[in-house]
């Protein structure tokens, strides 16, 4: 008697294999939902104040805020005074606008009276040196500041008085750590999102970062082994921008007469549309340095979001990714809910016979309960119960939406950023492209609400 093996042998094979990678995978998200889970718990939920706050102005290393503005963001005027009030002994601000007629200005001004003790000014007028916006509106500042140290902050955020305090613990801390370690070059704060005015698309936009995103940032930057910022909130060094170029490859630090011509600094990321998650990685590629997380958070109260609004913005993302991290974002489907948990369902039922719905009921609860563990580390408090099922309910939606936003994005590589139309390229470069700013087709049509920077003629300071 002959035992049959062949074709018909190896293909009874095949389920036996999907389903194992199936449950691996799946094993796999789950260990990085946890880290990220335990990370929030042991470094959110106990904030120490830092020594520097009380310390000389003299003993502490100084720091430049730079905070560009453009128009009236959610709460703008409790997010700049929030950096009025940080418990540091040495900073300046600088509040930089492209325009002389630009709303945010009148706000600038009036924290500008009520702390006369701030060493704070007003930088109006851009300089074009890219077709990124926020950095034109930044370069002059950023070449200005007194301090080598500079904290870069969205209009958007506003952080605890101790933020600043404890980031600059952190940035230098590995300077004196022993034994020797890479040095830290970046300080970032994981964004906590509020919805104070209801819109259903900032609701989905506050579940989405609180609980999701949270985790997975919080874990990718504990295993630490790839850069992974978001650039709301991130404090670096001068001196260390101005020895990088964006092309991400290691650099002597004896640069030779080939480079002598290369944009470095700020300057050169005025290319790229994400361009702070283009420094973080041109600090840790090139100079081989490291990037650390606070143990505070950038709130970012997000104002009028539809659902329209949500969804083009996490196309818009997704699209920079795809050009950045090709092989992340394609694999970026299999680590949503729904489709790893219909993996997981279909393998253990496969090999188990354990009932789909039962699993599927299991598992949603579990991952529910995790997300919001994230949030409650995050927030300082658990969610509160007048707002538990209206969370829950965009935490669903979101959930939901995921997998089609992602094929969206994926067929196109044309971006909408503060009213202007760009094409993404290589790297993450943009160049701009004709268009009124508006999206048309699938979906309802809306516009950015900012217009683009137009370049002044007469650039000049307010002090």
């Amino acid at each position: 008697m002959e035992t049959q093996s062949g074709p018909d042998h190896n293909s009874s094979l095949f389920p036996i294999i999907f389903a194992i990678i199936g449950l691996a995978w799946y094993v796999v998200l789950w260990s990085i939902g946890l880290l990220g889970c335990r990370t929030g718990r042991r470094r959110y939920r106990i904030r120490p104040r830092s020594p520097l706050a009380t310390a000389p102005p003299d003993s502490v290393p100084g720091v430049s805020i730079l905070r560009p503005l453009k128009g009236l963001d959610a709460n703008l005027y409790e997010n700049l005074e929030s950096t009025f009030t940080q418990e540091y002994p040495n900073f300046e601000i600088m509040l930089s606008v492209a325009d002389e007629q630009d709303q945010a200005l009148p706000v600038a001004r009036d924290l500008i009276s009520k702390y006369p003790r701030v060493t704070a000014r007003i930088i109006i007028g851009e300089e074009v040196v890219g077709v990124n916006p926020k950095v034109n509106n930044l370069i002059r500042s950023y070449r200005e500041a007194t301090h080598d140290i500079l904290w870069v902050i969205d209009s958007g955020i506003s952080v605890a008085p101790g933020t600043l305090a404890r980031s600059v613990d952190l940035l230098e801390s590995s300077t004196h750590a022993r034994p020797p370690k890479k040095r830290v070059a970046l300080v970032h704060h994981v964004p906590f999102v509020s919805a104070p005015e209801g819109f259903l698309g900032s609701r989905i936009e506050e579940a989405f970062l609180n609980t999701n995103h949270a985790k997975m940032y919080l874990a990718i930057n504990t295993v630490s082994i790839e850069s992974c910022v978001v650039g709301k909130s991130n404090l670096y060094r001068r001196s260390d921008l101005e020895r990088v170029n964006g092309s991400l490859k290691p650099r002597a630090h004896t640069e030779s007469d080939d480079d002598q011509d290369c944009t470095r600094g700020l300057a050169a990321f005025g290319k790229f549309l994400a361009e702070d998650n283009m420094i973080a990685s041109a600090l840790w590629h090139e100079l081989d340095l490291r990037h650390d997380l606070s143990c505070d958070v950038a709130h970012n109260a997000i104002g009028k979001m539809s659902l329209s609004d949500y969804m083009w913005r996490r196309v818009r993302w997704i699209r920079v990714r795809k050009h950045m991290i090709l092989a992340a974002t394609i694999m970026e489907p299999f680590t949503e809910n729904l489709v790893a948990s219909s993996i997981a369902a279909a393998s253990l039922r496969y090999l188990f016979g354990v009932p789909i719905w039962l699993f599927l009921v299991v598992h949603h609860a579990a991952w529910l309960w995790v997300d919001l563990d994230v949030y409650e580390s995050l927030a300082g408090h658990p969610l509160p119960a007048d707002r538990r099922w209206s969370f829950i309910t965009a935490w669903c939606l979101r959930e939901l939406l995921a997998l089609p936003i992602w094929f969206l994005a994926m067929l196109s590589n044309e971006v909408i950023w503060r009213g202007k139309k760009y094409e993404v390229l290589r790297a993450g470069e943009v160049k701009g492209t004709s268009g009124d700013g508006n999206h048309r087709g699938l979906f309802t049509r809306w516009r950015q609400q900012d217009s683009h920077y137009q370049p002044l003629p007469n650039n000049h300071s307010d002090t």
